[in-house]
């Protein structure tokens, strides 16, 4: 049964070349992941923050350097698109932001992030989200950028509302972490806003 309409971004639209490097200025480069990370994002899995927000735990290097490659792939299965935000000057991790659940025909994508402990309260996931909200929005031309976070997570509540991401309402027990089910925000922002 054909679509009544074409599809916002063709499939291709992220595959046909390779995933860019995205400069965000001031300090931060996002730069797709390498295999040589794999150290470092299980370093940073160590955090218990990162076990208290996220679902998922690393327990090796070599896990992490699975992961890694897992995100290379994405890429092009246009499905999900990774990257490392390092420091431009010493390449070292300081977190990654993700578009996450694209709907190329929809246009649709959900951003995700989580930054080091080290690199915390300095504006880096804010300003991670804000370079690759630019990118989607006016290099690829997604319509729709959805971000969701627990509700208890007042950092990425605060990262939401600076990077212009308006509050949509709240998903109730929508997603199960290790101590139970979390509501979730939902923010938003719409190409144009």
């Amino acid at each position: 049964m054909p679509y009544l309409r074409n599809p916002v971004l063709p499939a291709g639209t992220l595959a046909r070349t390779p995933q860019p490097t995205l400069d965000a200025g001031d300090g931060l480069l996002l730069r797709p992941w390498r295999a040589e990370d794999a150290p470092a994002v299980h370093a940073a899995f160590q955090d218990p923050v990162l076990h208290q927000w996220h679902v998922r735990s690393c327990d090796s290097v070599a896990e992490a350097a699975d992961w890694i490659a897992e995100w290379q792939r994405c890429w092009e299965r246009e499905r999900d698109a990774q990257w490392a935000v390092v420091a431009p000057d010493t390449g070292r991790l300081l977190g990654r932001v993700a578009l996450r659940q694209i709907l190329l025909a929809d246009g649709v994508a959900e951003i995700a992030y989580w930054t080091v402990a080290r690199a915390r309260g300095r504006g880096v996931a804010a300003r991670a989200t804000t370079a690759l909200t630019r990118w989607a929005f006016e290099e690829i031309g997604f319509h729709r950028l959805e971000l969701l976070h627990a509700t208890g997570n007042q950092a990425s509540c605060r990262v939401a509302g600076k990077t212009g991401f308006a509050l949509e309402g709240t998903k109730r027990s929508a997603l199960l972490h290790p101590d139970g089910w979390h509501d979730m925000h939902l923010h938003a922002r719409v190409r144009g806003d």
